[in-house]
């Protein structure tokens, strides 16, 4: 096997990256696949073609918009045609069957094919239950995920990617870099029929669980992917039993790039002028030793245990604590450069609304996006007729259609009715309009203002690209004021800003009221709303305009409470001199981020607001 040097560098990950071909070959449906993160390019495609020589002839390409009935099976379009009578076709998984399916751009794939794949991969059966057929094949096969996302915006989906035992990374690694190649088929082919009767041992099993558990791997199959990599290992080797060596290069393929956290330094002895649990301390006198036990002389002398047996234990603890260092340290080396710093970063932008991506929500579209399917429609309402599944449709039916009056001397050769038209489903993201909610009350609120408008002003210049728009609503006195609609204008912004006075009392809960209502308005005409309110949450006008500041606040907090139901993506920035609890406990109540920025500028409000909120532009 191909060793891997102990530190992350280009050339030891595509040795690794090497090794993990050669083991997906040997049990394809045992290790269910490979997640490769890798832009199209000559390193790609060097791997693609060292994975087809181990593979030949046992490979399906799965398109990147396949359907339902293109993976499972269903209607032979064409053999249906042709003999008038419906013809059942295998789908992709079954005619895969021993073999990898190579799944391009899996960060689109849809939630549907990523739950056939997982059940696929689960049974080795895929059932076909559609178009009048119902049938049970085989379906044993290895998935080889590409991902060419570019951010963290699309992932593969996670109910595949846990399923796959390998998870690997090429970029950053250059052409010089790809000298190392995987075994021959041949040599595979060995290892296939050898892998049976290959063992691994309790204490390389052990090993692998403690090197999960230290680099924070939460699943099971990775662990028992693991396992079964090591065997793989060992097979590739011609021989029957793993060892250190087969459970290192299991630990570095399949649990280090799952890793979640650094594995714990090894603990220090403690410093010898400290006392101990195990020494007196000199304020505590040292116990007199315990009288020897009496033994009756009728009793015979017990014996003691064989040395040999007492030095065999402890010979095996140590070789067992060696064994697991040496595995975990393997893994803690292969940790893919960047990991854990992309697994912060997509945890917290998991955290930051309902909605996904920088460019707004998915929604259905007419006749732009991507295509996402189909559905019976009429060609006249500008939806792009899809002819393969109209005939797909129309199929089944040729036979009693052809025994109607009038249809036996017709000279179509499919008869199609309207009923029969399936037209073409897409999606596409939504804008992004940003909303400002700014406190314009108190003595330092021309301060404020100015940043917004510095703010407003830097994001509008991303939005001409982006094609996303900028609001700004600001309260004081004794209401909430939309000082500019949703707009992509910079120099309507500049006007409507301009000249705005500061100062009065804070009717915070008016300024959430109209920020609620400007959102929902947004949301309608078919827009992701997202907002962020500048303010120190502290309110003193209630909702009917009256003074007080405890109604103020409960009135406040009920409004704030209304806007999360509706689960707009928010962002509160505590603008205070210091850090107030009660801005802490709106953002709680309005469902939103919280950041304090007390001497925050136009430029950290704009490089905040791309931060923390998916929907602002970028």
């Amino acid at each position: 096997m191909n060793q891997a040097a102990d530190g992350p560098a280009p050339a030891a990950r595509w040795a690794l990256a090497q090794d993990a071909i050669a083991l997906i070959a040997i049990d394809p449906h045992g290790l269910g696949g490979i997640v490769l993160r890798a832009r199209a390019g000559p390193v790609r495609e060097r791997w693609l073609a060292a994975l087809a020589a181990t593979l030949p002839d046992r490979q399906r390409k799965l398109p990147a918009h396949a359907t339902e009935g293109r993976l499972i099976g269903g209607l032979d379009l064409g053999a249906t045609l042709a003999s008038g009578r419906p013809v059942a076709e295998r789908g992709l998984l079954a005619q895969a069957h021993g073999g990898l399916i190579t799944a391009a751009m899996a960060e689109r794939m849809s939630a549907t094919v990523a739950a056939l794949l997982g059940q696929a991969l689960d049974t080795g059966y895929v059932t076909l239950a559609r178009d009048g057929f119902s049938d049970r094949h085989a379906a044993r096969f290895g998935v080889v995920a590409l991902d060419e996302s570019a951010g963290d915006e699309e992932h593969v989906p996670a109910a595949l990617t846990d399923r796959l035992a390998f998870h690997l990374e090429l970029e950053g690694i250059a052409s010089t870099d790809t000298g190392v190649t995987a075994p021959g088929a041949e040599r595979i082919a060995l290892a296939r029929r050898q892998l049976r009767q290959v063992e691994v041992p309790d204490a390389l099993i052990d090993a692998l669980c403690a090197a999960a558990d230290a680099l924070g791997v939460a699943s099971l199959r990775a662990w028992t992917q693991a396992v079964h990599a090591a065997r793989c290992c060992a097979a590739l080797d011609g021989r029957t039993l793993a060892d250190e060596s087969d459970a290192a290069l299991a630990a570095r393929l399949v649990l280090a790039p799952r890793a979640t956290r650094l594995p714990a330094p090894p603990a220090t002895p403690q410093d010898a002028s400290e006392p101990s649990e195990a020494e007196p301390s000199e304020a505590e006198p040292p116990q007199p030793p315990a009288p020897p036990p009496q033994h009756d002389p009728a009793d015979p002398p017990a014996a003691d245990p064989p040395p040999d047996t007492r030095d065999a234990e402890q010979s095996a603890c140590v070789d067992q604590a060696s064994l697991q260092d040496i595995v975990l340290a393997a893994a803690a080396a292969a940790i893919p450069p960047g990991l854990l710093a992309r697994i912060k970063n997509a945890g917290r932008t998991a955290n930051r609304g309902s909605v996904s991506g920088r460019t707004g929500a998915y929604r259905k579209a007419g006749v732009r996006g991507r295509p996402i399917g189909v559905k019976p429609g009429d060609r006249r309402s500008g939806a792009r007729l899809s002819v393969i599944e109209t005939l797909r449709a129309a199929a089944p039916w040729q036979r009693l259609r052809r025994c109607q009056p009038g249809m036996a001397l017709s000279p179509l050769r499919v008869v199609v009715r309207a009923q029969d038209f399936r037209v073409l489903r897409h999606r596409e993201r939504s804008e992004t309009t940003t909303i400002f909610v700014v406190d314009a009350s108190g003595s330092a609120a021309i301060h404020r203002l100015a940043e917004a408008k510095g703010a407003v002003e830097l994001l509008l210049a991303d939005c001409y690209v982006r094609r996303d728009q900028v609001a700004l609503i600001a309260f004081r006195g004794s209401t909430a004021e939309t000082l500019l609609p949703p707009t992509r204008s910079l120099v309507r912004a500049k006007r409507s800003l301009g000249g705005l006075p500061g100062g009065g009392a804070t009717p915070l809960a008016a300024g959430i009221d109209a920020a609620g209502v400007l959102a929902l308005n947004v949301r309608r005409h078919g827009a992701t709303p997202t907002i962020v309110f500048l303010t120190d949450g502290r309110a003193n006008i209630a909702r009917d305009g009256s003074p007080g500041r405890a109604r103020a606040e409960a009135d406040a907090d009920a409004a704030a409470r209304t806007f999360a139901a509706s689960g707009f993506a928010t962002l509160l920035l505590d603008i205070s001199p210091r850090a107030q609890p009660q801005a802490q406990a709106l953002a709680n109540h309005l469902g939103a981020a919280y950041l304090a920025l007390p001497y925050a500028d136009a430029r950290g409000m704009s490089s905040v607001v791309r931060a923390f909120l998916p929907g602002a532009v970028a």
